[in-house]
């Protein structure tokens, strides 16, 4: 089900549209921290879905898609 890496990819994108006019005016420390580590899971974020996108890894496990078979109650 590659639409969900896709949606997450969307949502990542547009936390990051709302976000980035702040980056620039961290001024204290804290504020540094803060926006690198944000980057940092951003970026987290994108590459694994790239990379399930890209069929590079499986896809997570509720996500992944399988054969319904036929239950059969023999006695």
């Amino acid at each position: 089900m590659r639409h969900y890496a896709v949606l997450r990819l969307l949502l990542a994108g547009f936390f990051l549209y709302f976000a980035w006019p702040f980056i620039p005016y961290a001024a204290t420390g804290i504020e540094k921290i803060f926006w690198g580590c944000w980057i940092g899971l951003f970026l987290l974020v994108v590459g694994g879905n790239l990379a399930t996108l890209l069929q590079m890894t499986n896809p997570p496990v509720m996500e992944q898609e399988y054969e319904k078979e036929r239950e059969s109650y023999n006695l």
